[in-house]
């Protein structure tokens, strides 16, 4: 483990807490050992202080026996318990205190306390003075504070774990990072449903390596679209150069390169769009007649086959772009009406182009999806309409509009609705 990386910090960082709980809980317990001490001394050496002032001796009479009960402390008189309390070796040495004469020792057995006091000229412990303490008052304290330890230390290894484990979607996360300059987007490890940062910012790099893999594809099916486009372009071209040099062939070879110059006009629109579909744009307010005559212009259609029953609304587009949308809707309006005839028509603020022929063959966001299964690709670059589709799609969107279809059965109608986008949306 790297020293710079997060992860030594953070296990570093839970040592450092598990030494400083072990050193706090240390002192915590001299403390309390030293507490003890100085309790014990205050309550009994005044009473052994007592006994060797007052009667200079320890030996067993009736004045020291009362004087002991009044404090709860009553004269062990029996040998064998003697003998079994001190020759004991559960029996422990609570405090020890050495005088000229005597050795004063408070002891302790299964909870109790007993006052230990001894000639020192005496060779047998048998023959001391031992007093029991009838009224000890014995805590688990000492249990509490290891109890509270254990678990305080339980709750930092779960904390270190749980932030461990919050912490590895940024390990997964620089081992994928790298494979981005790969185009490999596949984040599959960023899969959570927590909402920590480290998650939120893990599902935000999925959702961005999503959206770039999806623009890649979308790049490609539109690189693919104007090769397709473009050849179609090249081929009749082709064909008609081999032809005799009459004025008809002249005029379609002419038309020919008027398509190429009007496709090269929306490629070079639609550079920005490439890059990046909702990109911000500059806006301006245009009226529809504006953007209608630009159209129009780019076409280069015979005004006859275009009814504009349309209201002069007011919009907020990027005119270039805007056009090149409503030019790809006629244009494909024009070329699959069964009459040859468009109608542009207002509904409030929704635009409408409709013409009279076959319904679309796939449903309207089928040309919108940036990719597709290998034959529904290819079945999409056999389709004239699919590239001016896409584009309008795209450039309506960017411009917060969407694209929208209907076919009227009865009267056999088209109806491609230009809508405002919601907010909602």
């Amino acid at each position: 483990m790297k020293k710079e990386s997060i992860f030594f910090t953070v296990t570093l960082s839970f040592i450092l807490s598990i030494l400083l709980v072990i050193a706090c809980f240390s002192i915590i317990l001299l403390n309390k050992q030293s507490s003890d001490e100085i309790n014990l001394k205050k309550k009994y050496f005044p009473i052994v202080n007592k006994i060797l002032q007052e009667y200079k001796s320890v030996d067993v009479n009736s004045s020291i026996v009362n004087d002991l009960k009044a404090l709860n402390i009553e004269i062990v008189r029996d040998r064998q318990i003697k003998s079994a309390l001190l020759y004991n070796p559960k029996t422990q040495v609570l405090i020890q205190r050495e005088l000229k004469s005597y050795l004063i020792r408070v002891i302790a057995l299964k909870k109790t306390n007993y006052i230990f006091i001894k000639k020192k000229n005496s060779k047998s412990s048998i023959d001391a003075f031992v007093l029991i303490d009838t009224n000890t008052q014995k805590t688990n304290s000492l249990i509490l504070y290891f109890l509270s330890f254990g678990v305080i230390l339980i709750i930092l290894i779960l904390l270190y774990l749980s932030t461990l484990r919050k912490l590895y979607p940024l390990k997964s996360l620089r081992e994928k990072i790298p494979f981005l300059a790969q185009e490999n987007f596949d984040f599959k490890c960023c899969d959570t449903t927590k909402r920590d940062e480290v998650s939120l910012m893990a599902l935000e790099f999925k959702e961005t390596a999503s959206k770039l893999g999806a623009l890649k594809e979308s790049r490609n099916i539109f690189i693919e679209d104007i090769m397709n486009e473009l050849n179609a372009a090249i081929e009749e071209g082709d064909s008609l150069i081999k032809l005799n040099n009459t004025e008809e062939n002249a005029q379609k070879l002419k038309t020919v390169f008027s398509k190429l110059n009007i496709l090269m006009d929306d490629f070079s629109s639609m550079k920005e769009m490439i890059i990046s579909p909702r990109k911000d744009i500059v806006k301006n307010n245009l009226y529809l007649e504006e953007i209608i005559a630009k159209a129009l212009f780019k076409l280069n259609i015979d005004e006859n086959k275009i009814e504009n029953e349309s209201q002069n609304i007011k919009l907020l587009v990027n005119g270039e772009l805007f056009s090149v949308a409503v030019k790809n809707l006629i244009d494909n309006a024009v070329k699959y009406s069964s009459d040859g005839k468009v109608k542009i028509l207002t509904n409030e603020d929704e635009i409408i182009i409709e013409n009279s022929g076959n319904k679309l063959p796939n449903e309207l966001e089928t040309y919108f999806i940036s990719y597709f299964k290998e034959e529904e690709k290819e079945d999409r670059l056999n389709e004239d309409f699919g590239l001016g589709l896409y584009i309008a799609h795209n450039i309506l969107e960017a411009n917060d509009y969407v694209l929208e279809y209907e076919y009227e059965y009865e009267n056999g109608i088209n109806r491609f609705k230009i809508v405002k986008e919601s907010i909602e949306n």
